[in-house]
């Protein structure tokens, strides 16, 4: 089956050329322990047979500097394309914004909200100092990824997409759904912000590993949410390396939970979305 991995992390071994600045001043486990390189990363997506890849900026190596994903995805068009940290709040927003899906190289940003770096939650995303911000992404149609929590910020989040309708955002790991604790739960929550007709979500590793382990109560996470988006709103995302498994253990987890689907909607979440919402990929000669 034609895969794209809409969510995947690189790390350059020259510190010199590429200086971390992890946003926070703290660097990930991951980013420290088990980086990979752009070329290792094409290595990785060989063996697994993965035909392109985005290319999202870890935040928690560089920070707002995107050098490294943008010279990446320049060095490998058609296979790569970039997806960098932005700043909303940075006083020439719109500017900036124009400029990085311009010139820049960039094809999507990503507003980093939370993570393993940052326990705590920031509202910051939806602040009146970020309208300016939302308002630009909306008239550029720039894909915005949102790495946020849900319940914690989920209202934050609504409240920017209503005051934002035509922005296109993706969920990253679809906000951290509490599916251990109850599959039929989280799936009714994520189910009910599918009124936000340009809202995507990513289904990355944090959601399957937990689908993975619910086995058969999983059906009651993705019946609602699948029911809900449409499979054409939904794009696979490996998370490799901040997740520990390989590249194709990891494209093998997604097909495993994804079995249940139909083959049409398989086909979606692992390609047809993401080359949807980032028209370069759609365009390359593959």
């Amino acid at each position: 089956m034609d895969v794209v991995d809409a969510h995947c992390h690189i790390i350059s071994a020259d510190e010199d050329a590429y200086p971390r600045a992890p946003l926070g001043g703290k660097q990930s486990d991951w980013a420290a322990t088990r980086p990979v390189t752009a070329e290792g990363m094409a290595a990785r997506m060989n063996e697994a047979g993965i035909a392109q890849s985005v290319l999202v900026q870890a935040t928690t190596a560089y920070g707002y500097d995107n050098s490294y994903v943008v010279d990446s995805a320049r060095k490998e068009p058609g296979r790569f394309i970039a997806v960098g940290t932005f700043d909303p709040l940075r006083p020439d927003a719109p500017a900036a914004l124009a400029e990085a899906v311009g010139t820049g190289g960039l094809s999507g940003v990503r507003l980093f909200t939370t993570g393993s770096t940052m326990q705590t939650q920031g509202e910051w995303f939806a602040a009146p100092e970020s309208y300016a911000f939302w308002e630009k992404a909306q008239e550029l149609d720039v894909p915005v990824c949102l790495q946020m929590r849900l319940g914690p910020a989920t209202a934050q989040a609504e409240e920017v997409l209503d005051r934002f309708p035509g922005v296109r955002v993706l969920l990253d790991h679809i906000g951290y759904p509490d599916i251990a604790a109850s599959p039929a739960k989280a799936g009714e929550e994520v189910a009910a912000l599918a009124r936000h007709e340009r809202l995507h979500l990513k289904l990355t590793h944090r959601n399957l590993e937990r689908l993975q382990d619910a086995g058969e109560r999983a059906a009651d996470f993705l019946r609602p949410v699948v029911g809900a988006f449409g499979a054409d709103r939904i794009a696979w995302g490996s998370n490799c390396p901040a997740a520990e498994q390989s590249l194709p253990d990891l494209l093998k987890l997604a097909e495993d939970v994804l079995a249940v689907l139909p083959d049409h909607e398989r086909a979606e979440i692992l390609a047809g979305t993401a080359r949807r919402l980032y028209p370069e990929l759609a365009k390359a000669d593959r």
